[in-house]
């Protein structure tokens, strides 16, 4: 690793359209997606050419529905339909709201409510319960149906509208090519995780997530001969942006997963080169490679090959080949985000060849906030800020710990229809992030934990729950865990934890009557002896299913601790 080699060279953008018209011309013929009908069939290629030509006739006919300027959601899993959809909506029409597919009817009610949603633009999957709702929300004027091939009274055929943008463009028509757009005011309305009551809607701009893309990619090689695999959720700002709107403005291919159930037969399909993972996804993967039965020789195999680095040589992708082509053969980066990572599994991971680094992000910086390079990172850190953002710890404790708060043009412009929560967030320009930590000698964030999670001990000292869980998640009989404080019979502050053990290699070592709650502590006691006493687990308990989780894949803190 080398800490002043230059950053990669970006193009500049203003606006998303922008962006997406200099794609296209330089990078037209090149394959923008590989998309597919059904698990059966191969993938087949779509070029930026035909991608654009897709947008612009969709983005025509909501032109001549008389959306121009209004806000339009998407709902539905991860497809063609979908990224046309956004790229339409947002390059001339109006705001895109894009809706997390998994919520329940009420919220998704609630989410169309709060934006005033004109129109949305939802797959079958969804299509009863609009149909329900759309009497109770009198804002919304069309619905618009990503699989329905033929036109009802009530909702619209996503195909036919395209068809019908396509005819006129060739009559003329430019309503839509030649839209102009404000790159500082809203274009981008996203909401929170959390429940319906709790979410925040966001308001971005275009420059926002220009300048975010043009900083993310100057710290990280992106280029048009990657193959992106896709395989987070894209209502999410971290696959939005760092997964599709980073992919066209570098000019690589976007392979679409088919769901989580098929991603190593799609990562064997498509051999992509880069993928977007959250925590739970590397743990997973983690936990495949380096199987009990594989321990032995893959530690062969790494002695030789650290070995072999310390004298300049590098044979890990030869040395341990077999790893790579269940990864497709050609994967040279993982980037996780959405939540801290254990730091041991990614050294594990790079001493294999896998490259694996870990960004820091959040829904209201458009997300990224702070990223590890691929030739200079820090495994334990939440990586160096983006150029030009301004990160700093305030209210700082005795270790120099305190919140992490930044100001810099990938900041959002506020909470929509919430000034109160604007004013408590953004204060003199900088975005107050309820993350705690600290910046290191070299620069790089360090993420101790969240703000409301802190327990706070007898003693004043405070205890980061992420820095407990991450050493439990250590033992291999450990799946995740949630640690919390309560109050003991005294008044005092304890230390408590719920863990969700792996039942299935319990039940393998130690048969069908093993003791989980006596193995468990076993683990807990190691994890105590490397703590300070007033950090101590305790108590804890046994959870005997997986811990709920949002659709980030995050585990709700809440419902586990109440």
């Amino acid at each position: 690793m080398k800490k002043n080699l230059p950053l990669y060279e970006v193009r500049k953008i203003n606006d998303l359209k922008d962006m997406f018209a200099q794609s296209v011309r330089l990078y037209g013929e090149n394959t923008a997606f590989m998309v597919k009908e059904n698990p059966a069939e191969p993938y087949t290629s779509v070029t930026y050419n035909q991608y654009n030509s897709d947008v612009n006739s969709l983005g025509t006919a909501l032109i001549e529905l008389g959306l121009s300027g209004q806000r339009i959601a998407i709902i539905g899993k991860t497809r063609y339909e979908w990224y046309v959809s956004y790229m339409s909506v947002v390059t001339g029409v109006g705001v895109v709201v894009p809706i997390d597919k998994e919520l329940p009817q009420n919220e998704i009610k609630s989410l169309l409510g709060r934006s005033h949603a004109s129109a949305v633009i939802f797959s079958k999957e969804h299509r009863e319960a609009i149909l329900e709702i759309k009497s109770e929300l009198p804002e919304l004027k069309f619905l618009i149906d990503m699989d329905q091939e033929e036109a009802e009274d009530n909702i619209l055929s996503y195909s036919i509208l395209k068809a019908k943008g396509s005819d006129m463009l060739s009559a003329g028509n430019t309503k839509f090519t030649s839209a102009l757009i404000d790159p500082n005011v809203m274009g981008i309305l996203l909401f929170t995780s959390g429940t319906t009551a709790e979410s925040k809607a966001v308001m971005l701009s275009h420059h926002n997530v220009a300048y975010n893309l043009e900083s993310m990619c100057s710290m990280l090689l992106v280029t048009p001969k990657d193959v992106f695999l896709s395989v987070l959720p894209l209502h999410h700002t971290y696959e939005c942006t760092c997964g599709f709107l980073c992919q066209i403005y570098r000019g690589c291919c976007i392979a679409i997963c088919e769901g989580l159930r098929y991603i190593l037969k799609n990562i064997q399909e498509a051999r992509p080169t880069m993928m977007n993972v959250v925590p739970l996804m590397v743990e997973s993967f983690y936990k495949k490679i380096f199987a009990r039965e594989n321990v032995k020789k893959l530690g062969i195999g790494l002695t030789l090959s650290n070995s072999l680095r310390l004298i300049g040589i590098d044979r890990r992708r030869k040395i341990f080949s077999q790893v790579h082509e269940k990864f497709g053969g050609r994967l040279r980066i993982l980037i996780s985000g959405g939540a801290p990572i254990n730091s041991h599994m990614l050294k594990n991971l790079q001493d294999l060849g896998l490259a694996c680094v870990q960004g820091y992000g959040l829904t209201e910086c458009a997300p990224i906030l702070a990223l590890n390079r691929d030739v200079y990172f820090k495994n334990e850190s939440a990586g160096l800020p983006l150029p030009g953002v301004d990160v700093k710890i305030i209210d700082k404790d005795a270790d120099g710990i305190g919140e992490i708060i930044a100001k810099g043009e990938n900041v959002m412009l506020g909470y929509y229809e919430n000034e109160e929560a604007t004013s408590e967030a953004i204060i003199d320009g900088y975005f107050h992030t309820g993350d705690l930590g600290y910046i290191d000698k070299d620069g790089f964030i360090i993420i101790t934990g969240r703000k409301k999670n802190v327990i706070i001990a007898k003693n004043g000292k405070n205890v980061f729950p992420e820095e407990i869980e991450s050493l439990l998640s250590h033992s291999d009989y450990i799946i995740e865990s949630v640690v919390y404080g309560r109050e003991d019979a005294f008044g005092d502050v304890e230390v408590c934890a719920k863990i969700f053990p792996d039942f299935e290699l319990l039940k393998s070592e130690f048969g069908e009557n093993f003791d989980a709650r006596g193995i468990i502590s076993e683990e807990v006691k190691k994890v105590n002896a490397l703590l300070v006493n007033y950090k101590h687990i305790h108590y804890f308990e046994v959870s005997d299913v997986e811990f709920e989780k949002t659709t980030s894949k995050k585990i709700k803190r809440s419902a586990i601790t109440a």
